[in-house]
């Protein structure tokens, strides 16, 4: 059932706008009927209360990191009041946001971090093609992940968009870098400029040298991407005799890309010897 995997796409980067049931199933693609069965089914959630805890949780971690003013997370949470803000999150988290603010710790709440359900099945493996890229400047928005749970990056995408007005005529990127033994990694969303001093303040500076990259183009919903990723790096890159060097690898999206919709197309990048 690919329309969950929309769904919950789709409410991780639009999750500061004014979200209804029928705008998440219109995205999806199905009724609001149809979805609220399939979402409860395979999340265990129905769809509001999934938004509404999804974006308290979003406003616990802004408080717990020490976010001065607790009216702009009220309504980017979809709260018209710091009154209304405060019932909903003290009903949620059994403490009022103050008290989470001077904690500075998200300790012992029960926060609820993205979920991600892979619905659709990888397609056979595109055409493999080479392309020396680089030397590239980059800049944008980091986070660390595991590489088990990855559901955090639209959201990551969405705070990048939102604030950053992105040249269509240039190639967005997301850049995954400094793996560890445990299995976690910096994930970068973030777009070129011709020199750093162009890197709004407290953005990640990047500097990729030039490369050989072997390029594979995803074409399905890009909540599927993980699965594309796994099979590139698991299966064609072994079966069409490349070898990954340590170095990092990223995800390359042109105009064609809608982030809207979550289609139009990725390239994925895998340096190789």
């Amino acid at each position: 059932m690919p329309a969950v995997q929309r769904a919950l796409w789709y409410i991780e980067t639009h999750s500061t706008e004014d979200l209804s049931l029928v705008d998440v199933a219109t995205a999806a693609s199905i009724s609001a009927f149809h979805l609220a069965r399939l979402f409860r089914a395979a999340t265990g959630w129905p769809v509001a209360r999934y938004i509404r805890t999804r974006r308290l949780s979003q406003a616990a971690a802004e408080l717990a990191a020490g976010a001065p003013e607790i009216l702009p997370l009220a309504i980017a949470s979809g709260y018209g009041s710091h009154e209304a803000f405060t019932r909903a999150f003290r009903d949620t988290f059994g403490l009022p946001p103050e008290d989470v603010r001077k904690r500075g710790s998200l300790e012992g709440l029960p926060i609820l971090a993205p979920i991600r359900v892979i619905e659709e099945p990888v397609c056979q493996a595109p055409e493999l093609r080479t392309e020396r890229l680089g030397p590239l400047l980059l800049t944008g928005i980091e986070a660390s992940y595991l590489a088990s749970d990855t559901a955090g990056i639209p959201s990551q995408w969405q705070r990048l968009h939102t604030e950053q007005s992105l040249p269509r005529h240039r190639y967005s990127y997301g850049v995954c870098s400094a793996t560890d033994g445990e299995g976690r990694f910096d994930y970068l969303a973030g777009y070129e400029v011709d020199h750093f001093g162009q890197a709004p303040q407290g953005y990640r500076r990047l500097r990729l040298p030039r490369q050989r990259y072997v390029i594979a183009r995803h074409e399905g919903h890009i909540g599927s991407i993980p699965q594309t990723w796994r099979a590139l790096l698991g299966e064609w890159l072994p079966a069409a005799g490349f070898i990954p060097v340590d170095a990092p690898d990223f995800e390359r999206y042109d105009a064609a890309f809608d982030p809207g919709t979550g289609y139009g197309g990725v390239d994925i990048c895998v340096p190789v010897e």
